[in-house]
């Protein structure tokens, strides 16, 4: 009886704890996967924010160029460029070392040198320019944007700059604090110097952060993922991206304990429902083990009576008995093999690709029917790589799973949240577009066709692709003639060309 409730028992702890380290280490992966790509789209926001505020500079350096003497114009173009797009805090224009106007209007500033960081480097670079975080002679923590001025003959005469107050309301706190925050799951922006330039906690702003190694490496420019150990002393899962534009880093993290919760209370109901079969299994082995113990009975009583002459029967009939039990034996560890099998299948049952990390066909088929069933309209782009035997032929199937993974990550970089991508085999990849028609799908593959044309890969060069779109219900109400008419229209790309997007005709 104690090897049978040790075993059984064994067995579903053995089981539980198996189940409970998978699902960690999926939860785990996952969340690191997605807070590196939550640091990369913001990094990517973040970075096209700066070079529109160094157009916008570029344009009033333009304008401010044709008449520099005209003071009006001075006043009038700092005070469009601090109110038009919210971009700055502040804007100063500097002629021949001195303020000439500024907006919001300081009369004490006017004619006045100013010897902050951000002017002196601004002066002496004469290029366009994004400071380094500094203290302001008001006691503001600024970042300084600034474009320089030359006259018709290239002389230079000085520099328009706007001012971002990083401990004030501006237009890149508002781009940062407009995501949804959960869970403990915060992201915060540093300088090339390790200076906190953007944290949900505003008395952060400011600090410098030394012996951080997830930011030693976004400084440097580095994408990746990293479990640290944060300054409250509670590990948190960090994924980061550098802006390259400013030489900035986001990092986007979540705590472990955050992330495993759910696992925790799953886990629990888990075991809660199981404990009346364990009951139940329990209460069966005590009644089976009192059935095994008749025959062991027998055994000792024929240790008794082994000068009987029927003793050599009676023994051969316990050994029957015995064999039964080892068939017993047997069953349990073909139950231990199960389980383990079960736990094989769930880790085998992915739902992404193993190369492409993205969905399978299977996970594929589902979110469709999720769609489906939703009833919400998608357009389906079937994209192939073209001449892929040619990339296996000449560089070896190495190069030719290097370039699949390259287009992957085109696709992903180009496609939304919602947007499901798929590798269906092969070459074959499926992008779905929820809520697109197909003339909105069409300008999307487009922009897909040409990035993928225009974006060098290691060894390979360039690639081309062809795409076929169809849509659900437009083109059918029947997903298996949606795939068909994704087919043809990808057909009809390949024949007339390759490298090029084709509509399937609505019959």
């Amino acid at each position: 009886m104690l090897l049978a409730f040790s075993a059984a028992l064994s067995t579903l702890v053995g089981s539980f704890y198996s189940t409970y380290q998978v699902q960690k280490e999926q939860l785990t992966s996952y969340t690191l996967k997605s807070n590196l790509a939550y640091a990369q789209k913001l990094a990517s926001a973040t970075d096209n924010f700066l070079k529109s505020a160094l157009q916008q500079l570029e344009y009033s350096a333009k304008i401010i160029e044709q008449s520099p003497s005209n003071s009006k114009l001075l006043n009038d173009e700092a005070i469009r460029l601090n109110h038009q797009t919210d971009s700055f805090n502040s804007v100063v224009i500097n002629l021949h070392g001195v303020v000439a106007a500024t907006s919001p209007h300081f009369e004490s500033l006017i004619g006045q040198q100013i010897q902050s960081p951000g002017a002196i480097e601004a002066l002496k670079e004469k290029r366009p320019l994004i400071s380094e975080p500094y203290l302001s002679a008001a006691d503001n923590l600024i970042v300084f944007i600034s474009h320089p001025l030359f006259d018709f003959e290239g002389k230079y005469l000085g520099y328009i700059g706007g001012s971002l107050y990083l401990k004030e309301k501006n237009i890149l706190n508002e781009l940062l604090e407009q995501h949804y925050y959960k869970g403990g799951s915060y992201l915060y922006v540093v300088s090339s110097n390790k200076r906190i330039l953007y944290h949900p906690e505003p008395a952060r702003i400011g600090n410098v952060i030394a012996n951080n190694a997830v930011i030693d490496a976004v400084i440097d420019g580095e994408i990746g993922t990293s479990t640290v150990i944060n300054s409250l002393n509670k590990p948190m899962l960090a994924g980061y991206a550098p802006i390259t534009l400013s030489k900035w880093g986001i990092v986007a993290q979540r705590p472990l304990e955050s992330t495993l919760s759910s696992l925790d209370t799953l886990t629990i109901e888990v075991i809660e429902q199981t404990i009346p079969m364990a009951l139940v299994t329990f209460i069966f082995i005590g009644l089976f083990a009192h059935f095994i113990a008749r025959p062991l009975k027998r055994l000792a009583d024929n240790a008794n009576t082994l000068d009987d002459p029927k003793s050599l029967e009676k023994l051969k009939s316990v050994k029957s008995w015995y064999f039964e039990s080892q068939k017993l034996k047997l069953a349990m560890l073909r139950e231990v093999t199960l389980l383990q099998a079960q736990i094989g299948v769930l880790r085998h049952d992915s739902q992404t690709d193993p190369l492409t990390d993205t969905h399978n066909r299977r996970s594929l088929n589902g979110l469709l029917n999720q769609l489906m069933l939703k009833q919400t309209p998608f357009a389906i782009l079937e994209i192939d790589i073209d001449f892929f035997k040619r990339v296996n032929d000449t560089f070896g199937h190495d190069k030719g799973d290097e370039t699949l993974v390259s287009l992957t990550n085109i696709i992903k970089k180009l496609s939304r949240r919602d947007d499901i991508v798929s590798r269906i085999g092969g070459e074959e990849f499926v992008l779905v577009l929820p809520n697109e028609n197909s003339q909105s799908a069409y300008k999307i593959a487009e922009r897909l066709r040409k990035t993928v044309e225009s974006t060098e890969i290691n060894t390979i060069g360039t690639i081309t692709i062809s795409i076929g779109i169809a849509t659900w219900p437009e083109h059918s109400t029947d997903i298996a003639q949606v795939y068909k008419c994704a087919d043809k229209a990808l057909y009809h790309a390949k024949e007339h060309g390759r490298n090029r997007c084709v509509v399937a005709d609505i019959s």
